[in-house]
């Protein structure tokens, strides 16, 4: 499984994902949808486009 930071939106090690537990998703299987999707970095749970830019350092973007 790998670890993305939810600010710089690139992969990371788990110590560092466990270091930073809520700016960090933990992403497992494959991401097969298409367009744009946020996640709320703590809980790893779909948001709106609105809560993703009210918390941007909190979320994650993911396109598919």
């Amino acid at each position: 499984m790998a670890n993305r930071s939810s600010i710089t939106g690139r992969y990371i090690s788990n110590a560092a994902a466990a270091r930073h537990p809520k700016t960090s998703v933990r992403e497992a299987g494959a991401n097969r949808s298409s367009g744009t999707h946020y996640r709320n970095a703590g809980s790893g749970e779909f948001i709106t486009r609105a809560q993703a830019e009210r918390n941007p350092k909190g979320s994650l973007r993911e396109q598919g």
